[in-house]
Parts: C-alpha cells; sequence; structure tokens
C-alpha cells in the first residue's frame, strides 16, 4: 500500500512508521493524520509483524498539527478533522501490536500524544516535549487524554496551561518516556528494544496490552475480573503452554505468529 506522508518498512517482525514530511517538521496534515491511522491498521493486521516503531524523518520528530489547515471550516468540520487527527492515540491503546516512539529533537502537540500514547518511548539526549497550542490561542485538548493517563493530572496542567518545553531528561523524570539515550544510539537501541520485544510470545503481548488498557479505567473489582477473565484465556493458549514448558525444560520457545 502506497503512502505520499509516510514511509513503511518491516524488517525482523518489526514494523517501522517514519512521518515524512521532514519540510513541514512531520506535522499532522490531514493526509498523514489519515495515512498514520491506515499504516497502524496495516501493521496490526499483518500476522508477521510482532511490534512498531514510530519515528520522524529529518529535523523533528513531529510538531503537532499543521495549523495552515486551520482557516475555513465550519464548526462540525473543525470536529470531524480535529477527530481524524487524534485517531490515531484511540488506535494504539486498542490495539495488539506494542508500539515504540523513537524521538529526537522536537515532539510537541500531537507530537508528544504520539509519545505519550504508544507503550513505550525511547529519547534521544536533546530532544524536547511540549504541549504548546496554549501559545497560539489553541489548546492541547486532545493530547491531554493520554497525557494525563501518562504522567498524572498536576504535571499534564503545567504543560497544558503555561505551553512550556521540557527536556528529555525532565520526560523521563516524570514517566513520559522511558529511555534516554544519545542521539547517535537512538536507532539501535530502540531497535533492541523492539528485537527483545518480537522475541517474546505475540499472543500473551498482545492480549496482555490490551487487557491493560481497558482495565485503567474501571472501580478495583471490575478490572481484576476483567484481567482474570483475560488470563484464564490466554493459560487455554498454546503459547502458554508451550512457554511453560520451555522454561521447565530450558530450552528456546517456538511460539505461534498469532
Amino acid at each position: 500500500m502506497a503512502y505520499e506522508t509516510l514511509l513503511l518498512e518491516r524488517r525482523d517482525n518489526i514494523g517501522f512508521i517514519s512521518l515524512n514530511r521532514p519540510a513541514q517538521l512531520n506535522t499532522f496534515s490531514s493526509l498523514l493524520a489519515n495515512e498514520f491511522n491506515r499504516a497502524l491498521e496495516e501493521l496490526e493486521k499483518d500476522p508477521e509483524t510482532r511490534v512498531i516503531v514510530i519515528r520522524g524523518e529529518g529535523k523533528a520528530f513531529c510538531a503537532g498539527i499543521d495549523v495552515n489547515e486551520l482557516e475555513g471550516k465550519a464548526c462540525l468540520d473543525y470536529y470531524r478533522w480535529v477527530g481524524s487527527m487524534e485517531e490515531m492515540a484511540l488506535r494504539m491503546s486498542r490495539m495488539g501490536t506494542p508500539v515504540i516512539a523513537s524521538v529526537h529533537d522536537l515532539a510537541v502537540a500531537n507530537g508528544i500524544a504520539i509519545v505519550a500514547a504508544s507503550d513505550l518511548a525511547i529519547a534521544a539526549e536533546g530532544a524536547r516535549f511540549g504541549a504548546t497550542a496554549v501559545n497560539i490561542g489553541l489548546f492541547c485538548m486532545g493530547p491531554a487524554v493520554v497525557l494525563s493517563r501518562c504522567i498524572g493530572q498536576k504535571k499534564t496542567m503545567e504543560l497544558l496551561l503555561t505551553g512550556e518545553m521540557i527536556d528529555a531528561e525532565e520526560a523521563w523524570r516524570v514517566g513520559l518516556i522511558n529511555k534516554v539515550v544519545s542521539k547517535d544510539a537512538l536507532a539501535s537501541e530502540t531497535e533492541a528494544l523492539a528485537a527483545k520485544l518480537a522475541k517474546k510470545s505475540p499472543l500473551a503481548m498482545q492480549l496482555g496490552k490490551k487487557s491493560f488498557y481497558k482495565m485503567q479505567d474501571l472501580e478495583l473489582e471490575k478490572a481484576f475480573e476483567l484481567v482474570n477473565n483475560h488470563f484464564a484465556l490466554l493459560c487455554s493458549s498454546e503459547d502458554a503452554h508451550e512457554g511453560v514448558d520451555a522454561f521447565l525444560n530450558k530450552r528456546t520457545p517456538q511460539w505461534k505468529m498469532r
């Protein structure tokens, strides 16, 4: 499937989605938003893809939404437009395939939303993060949804209301990203993490990830009921029995693809 604003690559059970509007700092146009959602769906349906890596081409990871598309819309048009921009966060939470964000230089507005919505994130030294829409008379309402679930209410509100940037070390300290690495090591460190996940049982990761996001907003008793049902289902799978047998007999497990 051809893409105009993305680069899509598959290698060693890893799917790579590269935002590819470098001259516009990989801002979300309507086309990029639609293609990004389509690429996530394509990789989720691919039985050979066990992990997805999101990265940006050129100078920045992603500088948010392309504000050149702002003018000339009615209220309903704005609703549909911004809905397409935020759909990627919903998709990532519903997908079974783990998603890793690999961030360099700049991740603001919808860029920071990608990072918060991803399951894991690695950033290069010098990377900067922000919910900056308030600085131009807007507000990062969509990014706030995933940010608040990722780093908590107070820090999210600080970013939203001030529009100020934080560096990679602060992003790591507050839990927005998992690791800070040198610029030269970003690609290799990201691929090493993706390769580590790709060796795990795809079924266990997919069911476990879906269970994690579904239980987050449930009250305690209902959350345990949900995850216990999911765990029982996983225990009945071939991969569960294969993994336990491999562990007991000190051999490498042979996972099913799905």
